[in-house]
């Protein structure tokens, strides 16, 4: 009985396979190499798309050489700002802090992480009396925070 549930599944695993990647393919090593095509094209397809995108496997390890990174988005209202810092320095957060309210901005939500680097994911609207504060000036900001921070 139980080798008959294993076998029921492994047929129903099989034919998810052979549907996934449109396998015609009968027997279990087929349908095993088949897919191992499939994932190999869908391999290729990534690269392929990194390499449009100017995406490499290093880009990782690039970004953490670029560091300050400061990476603000405009939202409908307000800002998401990221800061990735190799290492974090006392005062680090209250510079960047004191920098969003300089701009006037309001600080809706916040996550940071300052025990060896310093990660900050911020959301921040500009308060009603100042809408002239675009995504790079608040970057800059933030970089002159940081500067003066070091």
């Amino acid at each position: 009985m139980a080798s008959r549930d294993k076998r029921r599944a492994l047929e129903h695993t099989l034919q998810q396979l052979r549907d996934v990647t449109n396998s015609t393919a009968l027997n279990k090593a087929s349908i095993i190499v088949d897919a191992s095509k499939y994932i190999e094209e869908l391999k290729q397809k990534v690269e392929g798309l990194n390499s449009e995108l100017g995406i490499t496997e290093s880009s990782s390890t690039s970004q953490i050489d670029e560091l300050p990174m400061v990476i603000v988005k405009t939202l409908k209202k307000g800002f998401l700002i990221n800061v990735l810092l190799e290492k974090n320095s006392p005062g680090m957060l209250v510079s960047v802090l004191e920098a969003f309210e300089e701009l006037g901005l309001d600080l809706l939500d916040a996550r940071v992480s300052c025990e060896d680097s310093f990660q900050l994911e911020a959301v921040g609207r500009e308060s009603h009396k100042n809408d002239s504060v675009d995504a790079q000036v608040v970057k800059q900001a933030v970089l002159r925070a940081i500067k003066n921070e070091d």
